[in-house]
């Protein structure tokens, strides 16, 4: 089965996005970036975000959308914009009928580097290990495709874990 995946790290500033195709266990790059938000206002910050998200999802045309969750930040005032920024960005992809799934940043790091706690580096390093890329992406970036690396190792292995549920009943019914 082949599927699309866009992963978003947001932020009212800087909102990171990749995309990579699945196919089995196979993935293919297909393309990332920033959202750079050089406006003052919040409000048309998050219009921006919005736009930018709709926009990539008509180029990519994602089959799932993969956000990271907000985490408890020492600043109030900061999760509360990281939590709009999430929002307008989820908005966009429900508004294409796309399915929402969120990850904590924790998971993703676990997934992808085997260290719930590992650094920004040793992030961009796997991404660029995970994907065969010339270079490592920029933080923001390979934060959004690690995101959908995510995505595709939990579905991955949500399917497989139902596949074994299903043998196993079928063993049971004779």
């Amino acid at each position: 089965m082949v599927s699309i995946i866009l992963g978003i790290d947001p932020g009212s500033r800087i909102t990171g996005y990749g995309v990579i195709r699945q196919v089995g266990r196979q993935l293919t790059y297909l393309g990332s970036g920033c959202i750079r938000t050089k406006v003052d206002d919040l409000p048309s910050r998050l219009k921006l975000i919005y736009a930018g998200v709709s926009e990539i999802i008509t180029q990519f045309q994602p089959d799932f959308f993969a956000i990271e969750q907000v985490f408890m930040a020492k600043n109030a005032d900061s999760a509360l914009k990281l939590g709009q920024a999430r929002g307008v960005a989820i908005v966009a992809a429900v508004n294409q009928d796309l399915p929402v799934f969120e990850y904590a940043a924790r998971q993703v790091k676990q997934t992808v580097v085997g260290i719930g706690s590992a650094e920004k580096s040793q992030v961009q390093h796997m991404v660029r290990t995970l994907l065969k890329l010339p270079a490592n992406p920029q933080a923001d970036a390979a934060d959004a495709l690690a995101i959908a690396i995510t995505h595709c190792h939990v579905s991955q292995n949500a399917m497989q874990m139902s596949e074994k549920r299903l043998n196993l009943a079928r063993g049971r019914l004779r």
